[in-house]
């Protein structure tokens, strides 16, 4: 059942932004700085904290998911630092991810050779 529930979770973020792309002038990027952002207000009105336990990868993964762990991060580094914490806490609690995100980019890119577009 936890991968049905994480599956129709990250379908419907997919359908979403699917549709958006198709019916409005807007680009991929903001539609994905549109998914962090929603990411980072759910998880301020304590929205998405029930989400992710109800879905749990399939509201994990996306990049709400991502706007979810930076508002977390924050949080906690704020009650933990005061204000200090609202300019570090983000980034401390998505180092891992952005890490992995970095080396694995790296290994690809040595792996693979790199094609101009025609």
């Amino acid at each position: 059942m936890d991968y049905i529930k994480a599956f129709l979770c990250g379908g419907i973020f997919c359908i979403i932004g699917q549709i958006l792309i198709d019916k409005t002038p807007l680009t991929p990027a903001k539609i994905l700085v549109s998914y962090v952002t929603a990411g980072v207000i759910l998880s301020a009105v304590g929205l998405y904290q029930p989400l992710a336990e109800w879905a749990g990868a399939g509201a994990t993964v996306p990049l709400t998911g991502f706007g979810h762990l930076l508002a977390k991060g924050v949080k906690k580094a704020v009650a933990e630092q005061g204000l200090l914490g609202a300019f570090t806490g983000g980034a401390t609690a998505a180092a891992g991810g952005i890490t992995a995100a970095v080396f694995f980019g790296f290994l690809v890119a040595l792996l693979c050779k790199a094609k101009p577009k025609s």
